[in-house]
């Protein structure tokens, strides 16, 4: 069986294709075809039932391209191997890459990458509290701070606020030379990663001086009232119960909270209760809080993360693994 797709412009086939055809290649691969180019139509051959899934998947990626969407190679990847295994449909590919989040930077966009991450960009915008649990590399705290930084843009927040708990900041911090800024700084280091990456520093200085943005260990947050600011509490994970309901009740009127957190990786002492499982427990049932699960089929970080995740989740947890 063949299909036949027509072919726009040549900076549209460029960017199908990839480098080097690498596009192509891979859906040929993926679903055991033949793809030939002739003049301006892309045919492609094979048997009837991956024809049609890649037709489809073809068909979606151009209508991306023609709405000048995203595409990179790890897009298309994991569209072609979603749409594969049926875990995701022809029309969720073009409402994944064509959401785009407006922020101030080099890259001017902010796009989801999985079904996972859209679906927590869609939970950010309809509900005031969302946790959002999963493995490292998911975007759990990229994609709510381009949220957050969208938000402060469009003045639909007056700030943003950003905070996660110092986990070393007990008895040992004092050993630490400089003020407490500079002892918890490297512990807020990630959220000032993100921050760089969307914002141009001289805003950022800027709006850091007069308040707009302030970055604080948890600590930092007691006793306040956070009115009218999109709120992020990163690595809640290590977060104990009592923290975790005390940063809640810091929320205000019109404000907008992000609870990340990994469970798998808590740096709290043995016995200590986690937070964010009494958490999932206990607020899941309430109307206005969301809890998104992401997993290792929503990392966007390199492949090979995707299998190491999977292969410690995997592996006998009760094995036990000592020092020789």
């Amino acid at each position: 069986m063949e299909k036949t797709l027509r072919l726009a412009s040549n900076k549209e086939a460029q960017r199908l294709f990839g480098n080097h055809d690498e596009n192509l290649k891979f859906i040929e691969q993926e679903f055991t075809l033949k793809i030939v180019q002739r003049g301006e139509n892309l045919i492609l051959r094979g048997e009837a039932a991956n024809i049609q899934k890649a037709y489809q998947l073809v068909q979606r990626l151009l209508a991306i391209i023609r709405k000048d969407g995203m595409l990179k190679k790890q897009e298309l990847h994991y569209a072609a191997r979603s749409l594969h295994s049926g875990t995701l449909k022809e029309r969720d590919i073009e409402n994944i890459y064509l959401d785009k989040i407006e922020v101030s930077a080099k890259r001017k966009f902010v796009v989801p990458k999985t079904k996972g991450q859209k679906e927590y960009l869609d939970a950010i915008r309809k509900y005031d509290i969302v946790f959002s649990i999963g493995p490292a590399g998911t975007g759990k705290t990229y994609l709510a701070m381009a949220m957050a930084v969208q938000a402060l843009i469009r003045q639909e927040v007056s700030r943003v606020i950003l905070t996660r708990p110092a986990r070393e900041a007990g008895e040992s911090l004092g050993f630490l030379p400089g003020d407490i800024y500079e002892k918890v700084s490297p512990y807020l280091r990630p959220l000032y990663d993100a921050l760089y990456d969307m914002l141009e520093m001289e805003k950022i200085e800027r709006y850091m001086d007069r308040g707009i943005i302030e970055v604080a260990p948890l600590g930092f947050m007691r006793g306040r009232t956070l009115n009218d600011s999109f709120v992020i509490l990163d690595e809640a994970q290590n977060c104990t119960p009592e923290q975790l309901k005390m940063f809640l009740t810091r929320m205000g009127f019109d404000a907008k909270t992000v609870i990340t957190g990994d469970i798998t990786q808590s740096d709290l002492p043995g016995g200590k209760p986690a937070g964010l499982l009494q958490a999932r427990d206990v607020l899941s049932e309430i109307k206005g809080i969301k809890f998104i699960y992401l997993s290792g089929q929503d990392v966007v970080r390199h492949e090979l993360i995707q299998e190491i995740i999977q292969a410690y989740a995997d592996s006998n947890e009760a094995k036990t693994y000592r020092a020789q």
